[in-house]
């Protein structure tokens, strides 16, 4: 929810200064199948619809190698100076990620307070769920771990890292970059 709603206000802000979409539709990302092969690593390992791997063998470095190939497309795609902030986002994620087996470590009081109320639950029985870790003392790099939230009133909601909000940040800018520019 929160990519979302950052990237509706990149579209609001590219409007208001005068951009329009067909901007971005002019970008040129080079290899941008790469993306798609990041999300299908991170989608075999952590899906949507389960806290249990597709593919439970090689987890931890599956999750590092969805990293270092969407860290890769931005490599590629350095001229649009927007991905870098998204690439730092993505840099200030993988630190607790490493720090922990490859587990983010999440705030069961953000989650609740998020209204992922059964997710927590599950945090305090297991430890774990699907990509996270119940953050304790014993967790490492907790300041950037996902101990955000947006209120529970908004739909779709649940914790998330400072490196989440800086990636949805660079994404809405780059969607008012992109706007901006005259297609």
């Amino acid at each position: 929810m929160l990519t979302l709603i950052a990237l509706i206000l990149g579209i609001l802000a590219g409007y208001v200064c005068g951009g329009r979409l067909r901007g971005v539709a002019g970008l040129r990302f080079r290899w941008p199948w790469l993306v798609a092969i990041a999300l299908v690593l991170q989608l075999l390992i952590f899906p949507f619809f389960s806290d249990r791997p597709l593919v439970p063998w090689f987890t931890e470095p599956l999750h590092y190698l969805s990293y270092a190939v969407a860290l890769t497309f931005v490599v590629m795609n350095r001229r649009l100076v927007p991905l870098w902030v998204v690439a730092a986002g993505a840099v200030l994620n993988l630190l607790p990620l490493a720090a922990n087996h490859g587990r983010m470590p999440v705030s069961v009081d953000a989650l609740r307070a998020a209204g992922a109320a059964p997710i927590a639950a599950e945090l305090l029985a297991q430890g774990t769920f699907g990509n996270v870790v119940r953050m304790t003392p014993a967790t490492h790099l907790n300041a950037l771990g996902d101990r955000l939230y947006l209120p529970a009133w908004i739909p779709g909601t649940a914790a998330f890292s400072i490196g989440d909000l800086v990636i949805s940040l660079g994404l809405a800018s780059l969607l008012w970059w992109g706007m901006m520019r005259r297609a």
